[in-house]
């Protein structure tokens, strides 16, 4: 039998350094996944996002997404953004899940195989029909576990 911890999705701490600079998701003492934000005037970025493939499909994604739009919020940002790599189908379908949309292309934007990458946006945090959205999401991801 194979032991299974829960994952918990958490702010850094300086233990985490050595392992990954962001938001980080962990099963036990092990980083399955992580993001990265910064806020620039009204746009919160999200300048980096991954889960480990071994933990991919388990929803650790979403629970991370769902962080990402409360700190966000928290710091008064207007709009999420991100880049996502033109191949990442599954991950565009994530993004595309709760809210955003595709609104430009970055060529070769990736330099390890000069892929491109697709500019998505979020409409503006604070509308009704965007925290509506994420309140849902949210709902069925703690019912879910």
């Amino acid at each position: 039998m194979v032991a299974t911890f829960p994952i918990v999705i958490e702010d850094m701490s300086l233990d985490d350094i050595d392992g990954v600079q962001e938001l980080v998701a962990r099963e036990g003492g092990h980083i399955v996944g992580y993001a990265g934000l910064w806020l620039m005037v009204d746009e919160a970025h999200i300048t980096t996002f991954a889960v480990h493939p071994d933990h991919r499909r388990q929803r650790i994604g979403e629970r991370l997404l769902v962080r990402v739009f409360e700190m966000a919020a928290a710091l008064n940002a207007e709009w999420l953004t991100l880049e996502v790599r033109a191949s990442n189908l599954a991950a565009q379908k994530l993004y595309e899940k709760y809210g955003f949309r595709r609104a430009g292309v970055r060529r070769r934007y990736y330099s390890d195989n000069n892929e491109d990458a697709l500019i998505m946006w979020t409409e503006r945090l604070r509308e009704r029909p965007v925290r509506d959205r994420l309140a849902k999401l949210k709902a069925e991801l703690q019912e879910t576990g």
